[in-house]
């Protein structure tokens, strides 16, 4: 099976940092699982175009971006990070005056 074959089969937070054999904190992880899988997934993303070919090189590529991501909501939160849109949604100006409301 290729490294990115065994990439598809794991499902969890957990599942991707026991296979890269990163130790994690499990209130980190519980809290923030999502959050760390969408920061992997941007991290894979923005270096799409400069991954090698070579699948060591790619593994320790992933187990790099995924410590990174990880790291990210060790030292931070899932409301600092705004990972998702609903973050960024109330950065907007929500102001409604109350003649633009009809009934």
């Amino acid at each position: 099976m290729s490294f990115l074959e065994e990439m598809e089969e794991l499902e969890s937070a957990e599942d991707f940092l026991q296979y890269f054999q990163l130790d994690y904190n499990q209130t980190v992880v519980h809290v923030n699982r999502l959050h760390i899988l969408q920061r992997f997934h941007n991290y894979l993303q923005q270096g799409a175009d400069s991954m090698p070919e070579d699948e060591d090189a790619l593994r320790a590529i992933y187990k790099r971006l995924l410590l990174q991501a990880y790291q990210d909501f060790v030292v931070s939160d899932a409301q600092t990070e705004k990972v998702f849109k609903v973050f960024h949604m109330g950065e907007q100006n929500s102001f409604v005056a109350l003649t633009d409301i009809k009934t």
